[in-house]
């Protein structure tokens, strides 16, 4: 009898720490991830700008120029280029050297981080700005609803008398007396 009391016991308490716990899970919620959409991305990536043709990379590399002239053209064209493998691979082929090859593809990853770190900085400046917003019309919420002139906080009065008014002597006055505890007037 007695093992089956605590048996039951047991059984009793294991079920009610199962409830506590699953309701403590339930409640929780997973955190909302604003998505990237595809007109979204397409607006964040750089756009390839080829003002120094891959043609004309082609013949500076044939001509015998040094690979670091040839990236210093580049640079001073301010081109983007958007390579595939193969037209990498192609390149190469065609006598381009390497380094440059390199250059063009750290350029590219360099645009597309600073264009995504820049989309990054302005969806946190809106978060702040929204937060800053939202915590201003909470402070001018609070303050519309507190006048200065009536009867303070907690009962504590920043006049010379009490919380039953002034007929009953000057007094600082703790209390929130009995004819408006509710309102000012």
């Amino acid at each position: 009898m007695r093992k089956s009391l605590g048996l039951l016991g047991v059984s009793f308490l294991l079920v009610l720490a199962g409830c506590a716990t699953s309701s403590q899970q339930q409640n929780m919620k997973s955190p909302q991830i604003n998505r990237i959409s595809e007109a979204e991305l397409a607006r964040i990536m750089p756009v390839p700008v080829t003002a120094l043709s891959l043609d004309e990379v082609v013949k500076l590399s044939q001509a015998g120029n040094s690979a670091e002239k040839i990236i210093d053209k580049i640079k001073a064209s301010n081109s983007l280029y958007d390579l595939t493998p193969s037209q990498s691979i192609a390149l190469g082929q065609q006598g381009v050297d390497s380094q440059v090859l390199d250059y063009m593809h750290t350029s590219r990853e360099l645009a597309l981080r600073n264009s995504i770190a820049d989309e990054i900085n302005k969806r946190e400046k809106e978060k702040r700005d929204a937060l800053e917003k939202l915590k201003r019309q909470q402070l001018l919420q609070q303050q519309r609803f507190y006048d200065p002139f009536c009867r303070s906080y907690y009962g504590f009065h920043p006049y010379g008398y009490g919380a039953y008014g002034s007929r009953f002597g000057s007094r600082f006055g703790l209390g929130t007396g009995y004819a408006r505890p509710w309102g000012c007037w």
